[in-house]
């Protein structure tokens, strides 16, 4: 089992989509290409007056450059490699967005709460999908479609009450910023465990819940 520092670091292997040296459009291509993630561009980073403001053009944005820019960004999502290349050539700086609900659900939770439950989810040998971490400090963990159904009664049979816990289910409905998305001049979402042919299968929530749900209710 690898250690919480190796999974962070990430051995590079095939069909990993990098982070660094290669375009946001090259990555949303192989986002759909090669993980059959459903991919859409979001806004952006403009730099007024040498400050980076977020395309939506509110100053006071709270994910500036890493969010929907549309209302009807659900329709516009595809899982066509040919479409996303044509979208991201008509804007190369636009953020990687993936819907979720569709090929995955994201288990959402605080980036202390993450890391804990990282080194947990380590010592039972669980098998993990991929995990972002995004710099406004959370961490999101890929599981199958479902959970956002599912995991307010999970939490509840582990004797927690669901609003007591900073765990969130992403579902339909929902999206996460994928790597290398930039929130303005906060840093990258990166991925604390990357893509990988051994992790393309993905867990489900109900595996990760117990960890999660432990480190959650230490974290408060």
């Amino acid at each position: 089992m690898l250690s919480v520092e190796e999974t962070i670091a990430g051995a590079e292997a095939a069909q990993i989509p990098k982070q660094r040296g290669e375009s946001l459009l090259e990555t949303a291509v192989r986002y759909a290409e090669e993980r059959h993630w459903d991919v859409f561009p979001g806004t952006w980073l403009e730099a007024v007056e040498g400050v980076q403001r977020c395309s939506c053009g509110e100053l006071a944005c709270g994910a500036p450059g890493a969010h929907a820019a549309r209302r009807d960004w659900a329709t516009q999502a595809t899982g066509s490699a040919t479409v996303a290349r044509r979208m991201w050539q008509k804007q190369p700086t636009a953020s990687i967005l993936l819907p979720t609900g569709r090929t995955f659900d994201a288990l959402s939770v605080p980036e202390t709460a993450g890391f804990l439950a990282l080194a947990r989810m380590e010592r039972m040998e669980l098998t993990l999908g991929p995990v972002t971490l995004t710099p406004d400090r959370r961490m999101q963990f890929f599981v199958l479609p479902g959970a956002s159904v599912k995991v307010p009664d999970l939490v509840r049979k582990l004797g927690w009450s669901p609003a007591s816990l900073d765990l969130t289910a992403l579902g339909e409905g929902a999206y996460v910023p994928a790597p290398p998305t930039r929130y303005g001049s906060r840093g990258a979402v990166q991925w604390a465990c990357r893509p990988t042919a051994a992790n393309r299968w993905l867990p489900d929530a109900e595996e990760l819940i117990s960890p999660l749900a432990y480190a959650c209710g230490r974290d408060r």
